[in-house]
């Protein structure tokens, strides 16, 4: 089993950056892909970002391409999104999610795909 805390959300103005961190435990962190989703109200969850399991490979929305970086560091066993550029259009909740992919050098980006998720951190981009 996977726990994931998501942290480092807040209210940021329209150009400016953040970094938002989830915390794993509960298992072998790099046995499992990683990826960051996000949430408006009155939306359907909405892929982000997405890294494998060594890092080695990232996969992005077409929304925040340019914009967005997800990292991962199995030491720590968290893994980051630093969000720079932002829009009042990024507001949403953003979740991370695990995926068991074990030395498999590939991306999940459909939520199915994800096996654990975390409770979400809330970013506000003003006008």
């Amino acid at each position: 089993q996977v726990q994931l805390v998501e942290s480092g959300g807040g209210l940021v103005q329209a150009g400016g950056s953040l970094r938002i961190s989830c915390a794993a435990s509960g298992s072998t962190f790099s046995n499992y892909a990683m990826g960051w989703f996000r949430q408006a109200p009155e939306k359907e969850r909405e892929f982000v970002a997405g890294i494998s399991w060594s890092g080695g490979s990232t996969y992005y929305a077409d929304s925040v391409k340019g914009r967005f970086t997800i990292s991962r560091d199995n030491a720590k066993n968290t893994v980051y999104l630093q969000m720079n550029s932002l829009k009042p259009e990024d507001t949403a909740v953003y979740s991370c999610a695990a995926g068991f992919l074990p030395r498999t050098p590939v991306v999940i980006t459909t939520t199915r795909g994800y096996d654990y998720w975390g409770q979400g951190t809330q970013v506000t981009v003003s006008s």
